[in-house]
């Protein structure tokens, strides 16, 4: 799934990080210039809700678009009490992902 959104965002003209893990993001430390950073609900060692307060905790303020497989009431409302842009459940079509960052993006330049 990384890769796939990789791909989609460099052919609308982006540039992405990816990250293995929510470890991985935090330590990398540097998200200053991300117009905004996707997260899945679900992650491996952390939940993606969990993953966005730590990092505003850390002062990131870029936005963020949560995506899931696993959707539920709980986890939406979650996601949107912790100020997401877009909350998208997998599959989504492309165009759901790309508008809310190209949203992310105008309003960062």
């Amino acid at each position: 799934m990384r890769m796939s959104i990789k791909r989609l965002l460099r052919a609308h003209g982006f540039t992405a990080l990816l990250f293995d893990s929510a470890h991985a993001l935090l330590d990398h430390g540097d998200c200053g210039e991300a117009a905004c950073i996707i997260i899945d609900i679900n992650l491996d060692d952390a939940s993606g809700i969990e993953l966005r307060r730590r990092l505003a905790e850390h002062g990131v303020a870029a936005p963020v678009i949560y995506i899931t497989g696993n959707d539920s009431h709980l986890n939406r409302t979650a996601a949107i009490e912790s100020g997401c842009i877009a909350y998208l459940t997998k599959p989504f079509a492309a165009k759901a992902l790309i508008d809310p960052i190209h949203r992310a993006w105008s309003t960062a330049n």
